[in-house]
């Protein structure tokens, strides 16, 4: 099964991802994974992309998309991914249509998490992490028994830069902007499963099993 898996920022995307490759046994694919494994082993693609993002510029599509038609040529890939963050935009969909049918594939279903922005801005701004070990608590909803400290190694609690509330709203502007023409564009072409995602995580990931035909 191929899945693109859509969500703003906090909605718990890769949580649900990694349940949903566990039990359909197929991969899931990060497009963070993806650079950080090109940069690492030197590839081509990796160093072009590097040249980009060591100058805070954004990495070209061709350059990304090339990146995705390498990981999806995969054999691991034979049976489904998951992919989750991208497509970003309607020229990285139609380029993402392209490559799967360059491949021999088409997507099965795209799924969006859909949350309140207020409840993702109390979900991102009360996170907190460890300086020491990068354990991660949050203020409401997994607090560290002692406030400001980790359980784990007793080290400085903190919080990041991108979780303040005023970079969380930007995030989210930055994100309704870009996945509304998306939404459309997977609706229109009938693939597009929206889950409530202001649920717990295991009833999110029931009504995905649901809306997938899968029991889990």
């Amino acid at each position: 099964m191929n899945i693109v898996l859509m969500g703003p920022p906090g909605a718990g995307k890769g949580t649900q991802a990694d349940v949903m490759a566990r039990n359909l046994f197929v991969p899931h694919i990060s497009t963070g994974d993806i650079f950080r494994a090109n940069i690492k082993a030197g590839t081509e693609l990796g160093q072009l992309a590097n040249q980009y993002i060591s100058k805070g510029d954004l990495v070209p599509d061709e350059v990304t998309m090339g990146m995705i038609k390498d990981r999806l040529a995969e054999d691991d890939c034979a049976k489904g991914f998951i992919l989750d963050g991208l497509p970003r935009t309607i020229g990285q969909a139609d380029a993402l249509e392209a490559i799967l049918a360059e491949q021999g594939k088409k997507l099965d279903k795209v799924v969006n998490i859909d949350v309140p922005a207020d409840l993702l801005i109390t979900r991102l701004s009360g996170r907190r992490v460890c300086r020491n070990c990068s354990q991660t608590y949050h203020l409401e909803n997994n607090p560290p028994t002692e406030p400001g400290r980790c359980d784990e190694c007793g080290g400085e609690l903190y919080q990041r830069a991108d979780d303040s509330e005023e970079t969380i709203k930007n995030r989210l502007d930055v994100y309704t902007e870009q996945s509304a023409p998306l939404i459309a564009y997977y609706e229109q072409k009938g693939l597009l499963l929206s889950i409530n995602g202001n649920q717990s995580i295991n009833k999110v990931l029931t009504d995905i099993g649901k809306g997938l035909g899968q029991s889990w």
